[in-house]
């Protein structure tokens, strides 16, 4: 038995999760307490996530860590650090997100369409990214997890055809240039969903607010003490 499968017990608790290390790399010791960190997050956003999805997020977490070199995922290699700021930082748009098909856009390591096929399995998520290397992580870590909501495509959002109910993005610097690109594979009354720091500036509201209905939502992430909104836009009814 190797030292880290001594540390814990498939027994044992921290939080509602059952601490079993099976597949688990790079959390180590660190996973018990992990664990009970995603589990008082995933309370205080009133997410109805089982165990065994709950548990799914953090083998996702391992695997970006354990993968980070080789394919180039995230600056940040800290567990809680990665945890707080990717995972949870995701999970926080959930009880948000309008309804149906969804396309992440520069999607990365697959942040936050992963998290958000982890916890919607009932949704269609489809990721995208120009990057090849980021693209054969997802698919990788959607086979390892079972994901079969999850379709990663590696291709530039102008190259792509699709349409969909929901179109989110966690990457873009400016609002207008992600409405720009996202616009067109919006399918009929859907949703342009933005994870932004800070709330729009004025300029970038009066610059949208003649096509488009905004709704800018205040977002409160547990353990983050950044800013996080999330810009919700729908086109007007004329």
């Amino acid at each position: 038995m190797s030292a880290s499968a001594k540390t814990f017990s498939s027994s044992a608790k921290t939080g509602n999760i059952p601490i079993d290390p099976t597949g688990f790399v790079k959390l180590g010791s660190q996973l018990p307490a992990l664990a009970n960190t995603l589990s008082q997050a995933i309370d205080k956003l009133s997410l109805p996530l089982s165990d065994t999805q709950q548990r799914t997020l953090l083998l996702y977490l391992d695997q970006l860590l354990l993968w980070n070199k080789a394919y180039n995922l995230t600056a940040i290699t800290e567990p809680k650090e990665a945890l707080i700021k990717h995972v949870i930082d995701c999970l926080a748009i959930i009880t948000h997100l309008p309804s149906g098909s969804l396309l992440d856009i520069g999607t990365g390591a697959g942040l936050p369409a992963v998290i958000i096929a982890i916890c919607q399995p009932e949704r269609q998520c489809t990721a995208l990214d120009s990057n090849q290397k980021k693209i054969r992580f997802i698919k990788q870590i959607s086979s390892e997890l079972g994901l079969t909501n999850m379709q990663p495509i590696a291709s530039r959002i102008e190259a792509h055809e699709a349409s969909y109910d929901v179109v989110t993005s966690r990457a873009f610097a400016s609002l207008i240039d992600f409405v720009e690109v996202a616009q067109p594979r919006l399918a009929d009354g859907g949703y342009l969903c933005a994870m932004k720091g800070k709330s729009p500036s004025d300029e970038e509201l009066q610059a949208l607010e003649s096509a488009w209905q905004i709704k800018t939502i205040k977002l409160n992430v547990p353990q983050l003490h950044d800013s996080r909104h999330l810009i919700e836009l729908s086109y007007k009814n004329v």
